[in-house]
């Protein structure tokens, strides 16, 4: 029998399924659909982010944003996080339940950048806000500090309105630093950090945390001098 066309056997929970081949190949179309979803949402959010950019750069002469970065989960890591939260494999259930699969993080140069890049996202009108989780105003007990908000964006397709959920990260240089330290820590030890590596990093958390207080007061003093006027230069 020709492989194209043979039937592939699959063990579900409810036993042995078979599906042809067209079956699977629908299967596997439907997923990529639902994952394009995600790719517009996200595409649609980073416009967004992208024009408070320019827009800053052009009208007050500064950037607020020290970099952007962006991913929407690979299928493999969407179906193991399925499975890790026992959430039913619907897409229906999935787009209630993970709400991650399309991220966005925005690292700023300073705190108060954050929460203005947040309140101007948040407040436009075909933006929905789903759920904030402020880690810098209440950082985690391992220090880790990030503005978190789960926002929703239309996205028109040929077939209709669909809201794609976005989850948009803001921290500091110095907190997007720790993070990425504190986590390649994580994937060295498998988890299973010593305690007093797990020290380490939260006494690291209070420095950056201290760098990112020191840093702003600079920046203030800094143009508040500006403001003062060319006769004091």
């Amino acid at each position: 029998m020709d492989a194209k066309t043979q039937n592939l056997a699959v063990v579900t929970d409810e036993g042995l399924a078979t599906f042809t081949p067209e079956e699977l190949r629908a299967m596997r179309d439907e997923f990529q659909r639902f994952l394009l979803e995600y790719q517009f949402g996200l595409r649609e959010v980073e416009t967004k982010i992208g024009i408070l950019r320019d827009e800053f750069q052009l009208m007050h002469d500064y950037n607020p944003i020290e970099h952007v970065s962006s991913r929407v989960k690979t299928a493999d890591s969407l179906i193991d996080k399925l499975v890790r939260r026992g959430v039913d494999p619907t897409f229906d259930s999935i787009r209630e339940h993970i709400t991650d699969i399309a991220g966005m993080r925005v690292t700023t140069s300073f705190v108060k950048d954050a929460y203005r890049l947040f309140d101007l996202l948040t407040q436009q009108d075909d933006i929905a806000v789903r759920i904030v989780k402020d880690y810098i105003a209440e950082p985690k007990p391992n220090g880790y500090k990030s503005l978190h908000v789960i926002v929703e964006v239309p996205v028109f397709l040929s077939t209709g309105r669909v809201d794609v959920a976005v989850e948009v990260q803001f921290r500091t240089i110095a907190m997007d630093f720790w993070a990425s330290l504190e986590h390649k820590i994580y994937y060295k030890y498998d988890g299973a950090v010593p305690e007093g590596l797990l020290s380490e990093l939260k006494d690291a958390a209070d420095s950056a945390a201290a760098l990112d207080a020191r840093m702003e007061r600079l920046h203030g003093e800094l143009h508040g001098a500006r403001r003062g006027g060319l006769m004091a230069v």
